[in-house]
């Protein structure tokens, strides 16, 4: 396999250049990760890989593990049969979310991307608040994020939710599509042109993986039916997985996400409520939190019926969650330098300890 059709180029070369005089290494790219066994497209295959027991061992953060779409120095000495990743080479894009559950860390769900389709369906999929909240994280992602909507089909309304969500969407790119009847599959594929790589998020049922078996020309991947009374469904992919397309392109497919916790946002809340910003400078207090503020420019809005309810609803109910996380995300620095402390401290008396012995 010839690396420049996963994405190599210059930059990337220059990156893997301290590696590069280093026996017994080479760069790959990522493509299944699974239980911390990770298998990695090298220069003429596939090579089965795990994590470097340095690199797992130093790792704080789960981000700073090999994720779907990496580009990683790869070791594997001549008598071994997997390969050992030691280092992850710097990431252009990521899409990350907060890992599901209690913990407060960041899980990336892909890596290296140059488009993210967001694919929601206009059935019983359709919510516009989740979508926001892909749209929050894609636009901090660095990568291009565009939105797919399926099953026009089988929706009550499909004017008027695929103009809602147009209006959400502002500049981002909204195409209808009905990926079971093969219709408006060729919208994606001026997106994936040879070396370019998207990843398809949104909910397990939306037709993810059909879009997949139709850009590869054949149903190679599994795909389920989902309940009609609420459009839920199994998840058919089981982990993300990246895939060459018969024209070059690559996609990432990933497995329905039950939660989507935010991540660091930025700027792109500001993005992704442009509306609501607007409003903003027009309110009594430049610090206004669009509350119990008087004279507030945004709830006037809702008031006159320009803004809706629910969606200043979702703004302040996501600024909570951020405040929340920040907080979060601070105490578990402070714990993080104390673990650091204690073990500096713990490597500072085992050298007395020697020193003294010697003396």
């Amino acid at each position: 396999m010839d690396l420049r059709d996963l994405g190599w180029d210059d930059g990337l070369r220059h990156q893997f250049e301290p590696w590069a005089g280093k026996p017994h290494v080479q760069p790959g790219r990522v493509f299944i990760e699974f239980n911390y066994i990770f298998r990695v497209y090298v220069h003429g295959g596939e090579l089965e890989t795990v994590l470097a027991g340095r690199m797992k061992h130093h790792a704080t953060s789960r981000s700073e593990l090999p994720a779907v779409g990496d580009w990683v120095v790869v070791r594997q000495r001549p008598a071994d049969e997997r390969g050992s990743i030691v280092a992850v080479l710097p990431r252009r894009s990521r899409f990350s979310r907060r890992t599901a559950g209690n913990v407060t860390d960041e899980q990336v769900v892909a890596a290296n991307v140059n488009v993210l389709f967001i694919v929601m369906a206009l059935d019983h999929d359709y919510s516009l608040r989740r979508l926001e909240r892909y749209l929050l994280l894609a636009r901090e992602s660095g990568a291009a994020p565009a939105v797919l909507l399926t099953k026009p089909d089988l929706a009550d309304d499909g004017a008027g939710r695929i103009a809602e969500v147009q209006a959400i969407a502002g500049d981002t790119p909204v195409h209808v599509l009905n990926p079971k009847a093969g219709e408006g599959i060729e919208q994606i594929n001026h997106y994936l042109t040879r070396g370019r790589t998207g990843a398809l998020l949104g909910s397990s049922g939306v037709g993810k993986t059909t879009i997949i078996n139709r850009l590869l020309g054949s149903d190679t991947r599994r795909t389920r039916d989902v309940r009609e009374a609420d459009s839920k469904g199994r998840h058919t992919t089981t982990n993300r997985e990246l895939v060459v397309l018969p024209n070059g392109g690559l996609l990432i497919d990933t497995p329905g996400m039950r939660e989507l916790q935010l991540w660091d946002v930025g700027s792109a809340v500001r993005e992704t409520f442009d509306d609501i910003d607007v409003l903003a400078p027009a309110c009594h207090f430049a610090d206004c939190a669009h509350r119990d503020e008087p004279r507030c420019a945004v709830k006037a809005a809702v008031t006159d019926g320009a803004l809706s309810a629910e969606r200043l609803e979702s703004y302040l109910r996501l600024q909570d969650e951020l405040a929340s996380l920040e907080r979060q995300q601070d105490e578990r620095a402070l714990l993080e330098e104390k673990r650091r402390g204690r073990i500096g401290a713990k490597a500072m008396r085992q050298v007395t300890k020697l020193k003294a012995g010697k003396s």
